[in-house]
């Protein structure tokens, strides 16, 4: 009785060392960081790139700890947070031009660790400082930019099938379509019903007329689309801020959060997210040679770009705009080839449709338009220059007239193609954004914080221990073991899922290390009935864990459904308390009933025991493995 198969034994011994793996990252901390990469997504720095800022480094004599070339980017280490700002201030004014430089803090672990994905929890807003915006992200205008763009649609179909129609109107969300006899009406219904599927269509009684209406899936999804590339966006945009670890998320149906740790200017960090990016189509200019136009002045109606290193002569005319672009996907044409697909909502189809058909077999570019931020000092004061940057992204050659949707081709790879969508995807927020509320932590509050947390866990988990050692004496210091065991899970598994560690957070774990003991109290109140009953030692250590296990399932799994409860209703720090108290409650379960069971059988079970020490004294004639 009591005893464990040795595979059990090995099983928890293996969750325990992944467990101490993902939680050790935490012990070693973090670094402060500057990370510098390639303005456009998805370059790569080279070797040339760290050449060049290791000179830079050395020629300004800033002291730093390490760099190296990390994956896509240049990471350079500190061993202070006023050398890394120092340095950060420096190169920006000298590579900001060409590179995006933010500040990070790098784990400091050892690269074994950091090689199977271990890596430190990550503070939030409250524990490190900075800024919090939350923004109201204007839906309707997205919807009311695709609806007038159906209404286009519409007619166009309609036309293309020769069914003639007397009026066609937009008016409160609903698109109504008159017709001059029931035959046409009737073929229309058809033909819309199958063409446009977003649309609930209905005949109007007593009227040759048919009205189009959007389902709610359509508008659900065409809301929850604008939220997702709203946030794209704005990561982009944080970015220019020099903040690699801001926080960028949905709340709610229509509004975003947008955490910037370490950043103390709002008014810099207010007007960048104002500013938005776009893109312009072209065609290429073939009838002159750009290599010419490079060495002298480009002709008439054209500008001179550079794509891939290599000078490219661009026509002047638009072809279309980023605005009309509502969405842009990767994936494959219709030779299996890498392609991006493209849905225009925002006006502008028809124009394109006729430019690309007269140009078939013409190569058309991609521009992408960028506008940057510079700070700086102009009569004693801190201001902002925005400066427009133009780049071509894109060169492919047009196989047929375009309209809505099209697919870009002539990419080489899928990887290209998925940068590509993400560049025309964050190429411009499509709907405007509003700051609704701001608020700003400063450094010395986040650090107080964490201290004053680490102090409430610390006592917590001390006066914890002492209690459950003093009161059921050796079982109690099971109890105690299995304690730390769930701290030490409780931080594995929010640094593995990459959870966000908040001040709310650091409560809920607080919390969770008094709930943690409320297993072991009902398992060894339940032996100590069973012995003042007069049951055998093994007997009695059996049925205390059996009996109350049903007891301490029931109780958890009603603190969960209220966690689960906070985590999906709630928004910001709630979601904080929610995550972690759910990640508490199911490593105490676990620590409780399957590690102190594990424990007690390797001391006591199988054996002849008289007696147990957990905090009364009966003693009992000596028991075997019965």
């Amino acid at each position: 009785m009591n005893k464990y198969p040795a595979w059990k034994y090995w099983l928890l011994l293996v969750v325990l060392l992944v467990g101490i793996v993902y939680a050790l990252p935490n012990a070693f901390g973090t670094d402060p960081s500057v990370e510098i990469s390639s303005p456009t997504p998805g370059v790569s720095l080279t070797n040339n790139d760290l050449s060049a800022v290791t000179q830079l480094l050395q020629t300004d004599q800033l002291i730093y700890k390490s760099i190296v070339l990390d994956d896509k980017s240049i990471l350079i280490r500190f061993n202070s947070i006023d050398t890394q700002q120092l340095t950060q201030e420096q190169l920006k004014k000298q590579l900001g031009h060409k590179y995006l430089i933010a500040i990070s803090l790098a784990p400091a672990a050892p690269k074994w660790l950091l090689a199977l994905g271990a890596e430190p929890m990550r503070y939030g807003l409250d524990l490190r400082g900075g800024v919090h915006f939350l923004l109201q992200i204007d839906v309707n205008s997205v919807m009311k930019r695709r609806l007038q763009s159906d209404v286009r649609n519409v007619a166009e179909t309609l036309r293309s099938e020769q069914l003639r129609y007397a009026g066609i109107n937009l008016s409160q969300g609903n698109i109504t379509v008159s017709f001059r006899d029931q035959t046409t009406l009737n073929q229309a219904d058809n033909l819309l019903n199958t063409r446009f599927t977003d649309y609930q269509w209905q005949q109007t009684k007593g009227q040759l007329s048919l009205t189009g209406s959007l389902t709610p899936q359509a508008i659900q999804q065409n809301n929850q689309y604008t939220v997702e590339q709203t946030m794209e966006t704005l990561k982009r945009r944080v970015n220019e801020l020099g903040v690699s670890e801001a926080t960028v998320q949905q709340q709610g149906e229509s509004r975003i959060a947008v955490d910037l740790p370490g950043v103390q200017d709002a008014t810099q960090a207010k007007s960048l997210l104002g500013k938005t990016a776009t893109l312009e189509f072209h065609l290429v200019d073939t009838s002159h040679d750009p290599m010419a136009a490079a060495e002298g002045v480009a002709p008439p109606d054209t500008t001179l770009y550079t794509y891939k290193g290599r000078p490219i002569l661009l026509k002047n005319q638009i072809v279309l705009t980023g605005d009309a672009i509502s969405s842009a996907t990767s994936g494959f044409d219709q030779n299996g080839q890498p392609a991006v697909n493209i849905r225009l909502a925002g006006g502008g189809e028809s124009n394109f449709y006729h430019i690309t058909g007269e140009n078939i077999g013409q190569p058309m570019a991609t521009v992408y338009i960028e506008i940057k931020s510079y700070p700086t000092t102009i009569n004693g004061q801190q201001k902002i220059i925005y400066k427009k940057i133009k780049r071509v992204i894109n060169i492919a050659t047009i196989q047929s007239a375009l309209g809505s949707p099209f697919q870009v081709m002539g990419l080489p790879s899928t990887a290209e193609a998925n940068d590509l969508a993400m560049l025309l995807r964050a190429g411009a927020l499509i709907a405007p954004v509003t700051i609704i509320a701001e608020q700003n932590v400063g450094p010395s509050m986040g650090q107080q914080n964490i201290r004053l947390g680490m102090i409430s866990i610390v006592v917590g988990l001390i006066l914890v221990v002492f209690f459950m050692a003093l009161y059921y004496q050796f079982l109690g210091v099971i109890a105690d073991i299995a304690l730390l065991l769930n701290l030490i899970f409780i931080v594995a598994v929010m640094s593995l899922i990459g959870a966000v560690l908040s001040f709310p957070g650091i409560a809920a774990m607080v919390l969770t290390l008094g709930m943690a003991v409320d297993a072991n109290v009902l398992i060894f109140e339940r032996i100590r009935e069973e012995l003042r009953q007069g049951v055998a030692v093994q007997a009695a250590i059996h049925a205390g864990y059996e009996k109350a296990f049903a007891t301490i399932v029931d109780a958890n799994v009603t603190s969960l459904i209220a966690a689960t409860v906070l985590f999906s209703l709630g928004t910001g720090p709630i979601k904080g308390f929610a995550i972690t108290l759910i990640i508490g409650l199911i490593t105490s379960m676990f620590t409780a009933i399957a590690y102190t069971r594990a424990i007690v059988n390797f001391v006591y079970g199988g054996k002849k025991v008289k007696s147990i020490s957990i905090g009364i004294h009966i003693k009992r004639p000596e028991q075997g493995n019965n």
